[in-house]
């Protein structure tokens, strides 16, 4: 079987080919008319040559100087001595534009290979019709590449200098900042850490310790002489302080001894019978008050509530200041002593404050020790660092003083004389366009093929409708049965055909399976000439020869009946009065004279109406009677992409086989129409047929005859078919409206 891209390129190249000869004849007569026009003269110029040897780099005593010379032979390149700075300077020493340097000159590298990558020698070579400008050009650019030979390595030395320079500053900077903070820690802590080296620090750490004890033992033995003194005088510190301040005192002895002399007086007047109500008596009681008062006053002033924010009754001020002299000495000493017993403990504190500091710092000397180093360890790394990018820079400037040139002149410069192009042979440019031509013309027809919308080959249709899961029930070959007056008609017109066989089993297997109970089916297609009236024509036969009472119902109203090539032709009325002509089914359904149990209603189109006569009374009462009557209703449908009637008798039918043909189905028609039948519920299409497939069966001119010359030979045989079929009721009149 053809590949169906090279079928369809056949196809295309029959349909097209007067376009592939059009395009064909045109690149070949282009070619033909270039090939025939003369050569323009060849214009006569001049080249400009010199040749640079690659020398060998004097000793440097630079370390850079030698890194970058193993890297500066290796820059000549073509692209780095015909850099933009070499043509502008050759061009402003020529008085020419940079363009015509750039377009005119050439160098060519030799010695280069694996071994050495490294050339031996340059060649430039400068093109100009005027041989002095060609010599001077080719001059200019030699001198020039002797320079860029030399800026190659001068521009990377810069490069590294002034990186190196930029760097050193930053790192200068850092340097700065490293060693200042180096001297701040070591002006805060250095002191802590040279004490710490000597071990002076743990002297007074332990001199600390010593001095505690001391005042300890002090003031525990001051704590002892205390509490002895406390337990003899039967007072406290604050007690002894307070009454040794009062008894001291001589206005507190005054004062108390008045009011032992107004005690005494009261006394007396009370044992002689006076009462307090007596004006002596007041006036003494008067007298005590205020001394009291004065007694109170004074003694707060002296020691300010005893010293414990409490105030004095007067007879504690008595009683308190009232010490005899012993006592008063012990209670001196006692005083004395917590005096002395305070101002150790104050030292105590102090002392113990600064044995906390210095043990504190004595245990941060590590981490300020650590830090120290570190510190000390970053200060020598930036200036190593440092050291080492001035010793660089130092070393790049030399190098850049050490600089020469890997060119010198070798030979040159000199002139030759160069030919203009030769002319082109007319037999290469007339097989080129010849062979163009063909290419082109091929290209062309091969797109209009691959736009063409139409199936081709079976094998497609076969792959789009198994897109849709759409069954293919059978490929019917093309029918040979040809007339001299009726044409090609492809529908069987004899019992012995050899293709009835193959509708015979295209019918066996429609009505199998699922199908079995299949009794009308519409004959559908997308578009006209795909062959569904053949096919319905040669199903019906198949299914009569078969021994079924079979009925082709021609519902395509919108084209002439094709019942004449079996001798049978519609009711004259029938096309004006086609309702009345679907209500008689004596005057519709006729017998095929030269088949047997084959019954046709021919169609009475082309009708205006065709739509409105489907969706009548009487054409739709016709197919529900035929279903009772017949064994195998054929129902002949029009093309569904040119009208909705399809869609109006397929209600009435119980499935639909889609007909489709190579070389007529569209391809984006069959897509749409497959889609919408397989998604409806349920869907209507029991399957598809590939009509006119490659395969055909020949057909002798014999049996062609005798198909043509099968005539009705019984005419009671006629009246008694046309008797059967009569209906019982009356005929619709003309005009009769439809359901």
């Amino acid at each position: 079987m053809t590949i169906p891209l090279i079928k369809r390129y056949l196809i295309a190249l029959d349909r097209y080919k007067f376009i592939g000869i059009g395009i064909f004849a045109l690149i070949t007569g282009g070619s033909c008319i270039v090939a025939i026009m003369p050569s323009p003269p060849s214009a006569v110029s001049y080249e400009g040559w010199a040749a640079l040897s690659v020398t060998t780099p004097p000793k440097v005593f630079s370390e850079t100087g030698g890194e970058i010379q193993q890297q500066g032979v290796q820059q000549l390149t073509e692209p780095n001595l015909l850099a933009e700075n070499v043509i502008k300077a050759t061009a402003i020493a020529v008085g020419a534009t940079p363009k015509e340097i750039q377009e005119n000159s050439k160098v060519e590298l030799e010695g280069v290979g694996k071994e050495s990558p490294v050339p031996s020698h340059v060649l430039v070579f400068y093109k100009d019709d005027d041989p002095e400008q060609a010599g001077k050009t080719v001059e200019v650019l030699m001198q020039k590449m002797i320079e860029q030979s030399r800026l190659i390595n001068s521009g990377r030395l810069q490069a590294i200098i002034e990186s190196i320079e930029k760097r050193s500053a930053e790192a200068e900077n850092e340097l700065k900042q490293a060693q200042e903070e180096l001297e701040t820690f070591n002006r805060i802590e250095g002191a802590a850490l040279a004490l710490a080296e000597d071990n002076s620090l743990l002297a007074q750490i332990s001199a600390n310790k010593q001095q505690q004890r001391q005042l300890q033992q002090t003031l525990e033995g001051i704590e002892s002489q205390m509490a002895s003194l406390q337990s003899r005088l039967g007072l406290t510190a604050d007690q002894a302080y307070t009454n040794s301040a009062l008894s001291a005192d001589p206005t507190i002895a005054g004062l108390r001894g008045q009011l032992q002399q107004i005690e005494t007086q009261i006394k007396l007047l009370t044992s002689q019978g006076y009462r307090d109500q007596h004006p002596n008596v007041q006036e003494l009681q008067r007298q005590q008050r205020t001394y009291e008062a004065m007694l109170g006053q004074r003694a707060a002033e002296i020691v300010q509530g005893n010293g414990l924010g409490e105030a004095l009754t007067s007879p504690q001020i008595r009683a308190d200041s009232s010490l005899d002299p012993a006592r008063k000495q012990l209670a001196d000493t006692l005083v004395s002593l917590s005096t002395q017993r305070d101002t150790l403990q104050d030292q105590l504190e102090t002392t113990d404050r600064i044995g906390q500091e210095l043990l504190k710092d004595y245990q941060q000397i590590p981490t300020k020790q650590l830090e120290q180093v570190r510190l000390t360890q970053q200060f020598q790394l930036k200036q190593d660092f440092y050291n080492r990018l001035q010793a660089s820079l130092i070393d790049a400037k030399a190098a850049d003083a050490e600089t020469v040139s890997y060119l010198t002149l070798d030979q040159g410069p000199g002139v030759q004389q160069k030919g203009g192009k030769e002319s082109t042979n007319p037999i290469v440019i007339l097989a080129g366009g010849t062979f163009v031509g063909l290419i082109a013309a091929s290209g062309v027809i091969l797109i209009l093929a691959i736009l063409d919308s139409k199936l081709y080959a079976a094998k497609e249709i076969q792959q789009l409708l198994a897109q849709h899961d759409v069954p293919v029930l059978a490929e019917l070959p093309v029918v040979m049965s040809i007339d001299p007056d009726l044409g090609q008609t492809g529908i069987l017109l004899k019992s012995s055909s050899p293709y009835l066989e193959v509708y015979e089993r295209f019918r066996s297997k429609l009505c199998s399976g699922e199908n079995k109970s299949l009794k009308v089916v519409l004959i559908a297609s997308t578009v006209n000439g795909e062959g569904k009236t053949t096919t319905a024509y040669n199903l019906a036969i198949a299914s009569a020869h078969a021994g079924k009472r079979t009925l082709l119902v021609e519902a395509d109203l919108r084209s002439s009946s094709q019942a004449h090539f079996h001798q049978v032709t519609p009711e004259p009325e029938a096309k004006t009065q086609p309702l009345p002509y679907y209500g008689s089914k004596s005057a519709c359904i006729q017998l095929v004279p030269n088949i047997e149990n084959l019954y046709i209603v021919p169609s009475p189109g082309p009708q205006k109406q065709a739509a409105a006569i489907l969706e009548s009374r009487e054409f739709q009462r016709l197919i529900t009677d035929a279903r009772g009557r017949f064994d195998f209703v054929v129902i002949d449908s029009p093309a569904l992409s040119l009208s909705n009637d399809t869609l109006l008798l397929e209600p009435l039918a119980d499935g639909m086989v889609l007909v489709t043909r190579p070389g007529y189905s569209e391809k984006s028609i069959l897509n749409m129409a497959a889609q919408e039948l397989t998604e409806a519920e349920p869907s209507p299409l029991l399957g598809a047929i590939i009509n006119s497939a490659d395969t055909s069966i020949p057909v002798s001119a014999t049996e062609v005859e005798e198909d043509i010359e099968l005539e009705y030979e019984d005419e009671d045989e006629d009246a008694f078919e046309d008797e059967e079929l009569e209906e019982q009721e009356e005929p619709i009149p003309t005009g009769a409206t439809r359901s």
